[in-house]
């Protein structure tokens, strides 16, 4: 594969701006984005629970009107301006708009966000360790569920491997975009399927397991509702990590002669290929030892060491998986950290070193709030809600939506087709003409309506 030149002339500023330097490394990085915690656990189970392949096929018809879209738009306008979320905004709405607003929400959306999903991400980097030692090496959910509850409770644990968290991902960004965001995904990404693969193959051959592959796909579409379809639509928005400026950021790393709809379609692909593949490498294995599936912390930290604990060589297998989970956490904590970083680097020409050490000092205060919210701070509420459970709750429910919707209408109603016809065309060598005529059509009204239905759903109103 051609490599080219990691450094491209940034549109708002004319100064050279670091890139990624191929195709691979533009694949890796985005999908390293969109890949998550999110898709080792929650959509798995969320699929099983859904009407399994019947919820996979709306789930698709949902990212083509939703995720598929939206990513586009962002990725199109980063690479237009070749800047940050917010002076992009700046510099492709007209003069006096205040569009660059989407950015600001964009920046503290991924900000909270990284807040307390370092904290979820600390317990799987100290659980890496733990299975390592043997310390939750046991077949009893009772014993499993004591660790888990040991580890988030204590204040000390929770803030060093907190912080320890973000020190790495800090350390990553310190070397760039090209040396640093991209060098590291290319290695993640390949090392993410080599382990799904080794876990899955371990798990298809345990007695019963195909009662767990029956869970995730066989059709059931009598649990098809209204209420399935607007999770399928929610997890269509949120999974590729959209309406949050990572998109844009990276975009604006993307080469000149990238074909972005193609990409995106590669990324939403892989995507779903390593959800399915982490179905899999789960599900078999909690049905063949009678363990209940479930979602969240439950499934992730307390049955998964037991599942692992009741089979041969389960103590290797669940040190893959915890290393595994860990790999598909720190390729979307590098995008997030990325957003407030290249801003403070573009519109306030801070280095990226003091930009990246300044916010992790500022995200290793904010975000003890959400490690301690399990502990000393367990009694401090707002709005009902501990800081781990409030910074998730605007951010999934208010900020997110507003950014996906606001990003729909300036694309289609501000920016307009002729824009988007000559940046998706790559000045003119790519013939994309019906991609642009149909992207333009669901941006203009069905995206951001669907995008709305997601967000009253998610703030309980319909």
């Amino acid at each position: 594969m051609k490599n080219h030149t990691p450094h491209a002339a940034t549109a708002a500023t004319g100064k050279t701006r670091d890139a990624f330097s191929s195709s691979f490394g533009v694949l890796a990085a985005t999908l390293g984005s969109a890949v998550g915690l999110g898709n080792i656990w929650k959509f798995p189970y969320v699929t099983g629970a859904n009407g399994g392949a019947g919820f996979l096929v709306i789930y698709l018809l949902a990212t083509l009107l939703v995720g598929l879209p939206v990513m586009i738009s962002e990725i199109m306008l980063g690479r237009k301006a070749k800047s940050d979320v917010v002076t992009t905004l700046r510099t492709l709405a007209p003069a006096g708009q205040p569009w660059w607003l989407i950015g600001a929400f964009g920046v503290v959306a991924a900000f909270l966000i990284m807040a307390f999903y370092t904290e979820v991400a600390a317990w799987v980097f100290a659980y890496v360790f733990k299975a390592l030692r043997g310390d939750i090496l046991s077949s009893n959910p009772a014993v499993t569920s004591a660790a888990f509850k040991g580890l988030i409770s204590d204040p000390v644990q929770s803030l060093l491997w907190q912080w320890g968290v973000l020190l790495l991902i800090g350390g990553i960004l310190l070397f760039g975009v090209a040396k640093g965001i991209e060098a590291v995904t290319k290695k993640l990404m390949p090392l993410l399927f080599v382990l799904l693969l080794v876990i899955g193959a371990r798990s298809l051959t345990l007695p019963g397991a195909a009662q767990g592959l029956s869970f995730l796909f066989t059709p059931d579409w009598s649990k098809i509702s209204g209420e399935v379809v607007l999770v399928a639509m929610g997890l269509a928005f949120f999974k590729l990590s959209i309406g949050m400026g990572t998109m844009i950021t990276y975009g604006s790393y993307f080469r000149d002669d990238q074909n972005i709809p193609t990409t995106t379609l590669r990324v939403m692909s892989a995507d779903l290929f390593v959800s399915m593949l982490a179905g899999i490498a789960i599900f078999p294995a909690v049905f063949s030892f009678g363990f209940q599936p479930g979602a969240g912390p439950a499934l992730l930290f307390i049955t998964i060491p037991a599942v692992f604990a009741s089979m041969p060589f389960g103590h290797v297998f669940m040190v893959l998986f915890f290393v595994l989970a860990a790999v598909a956490a720190t390729g979307a904590m590098l995008s997030l950290l990325e957003v407030p970083v290249s801003v403070m680097v573009g519109r306030f020409c801070i280095s990226r070193p003091r930009a990246t050490l300044l916010n992790l000092l500022l995200l290793g205060l904010i975000g003890s709030s959400c490690a301690l919210s399990n502990s000393v701070l367990a009694d401090v509420k707002l709005f009902g809600m501990t800081f781990f459970d409030l910074f998730d709750y605007l951010t999934s429910n208010v900020l997110l939506p507003l950014g996906g919707i606001f990003i729909c209408l300036f694309v289609a109603w501000v920016w307009g087709k002729q824009r988007m016809m000559e940046a998706l065309s790559n000045q003119g060598v790519l013939d994309n003409g019906w991609i642009v005529k149909g992207l333009h059509g669901l941006l203009k009204l069905v995206t951001p309506l669907l995008i709305l239905l997601v967000m009253f759903k998610g703030l309980g109103l319909i």
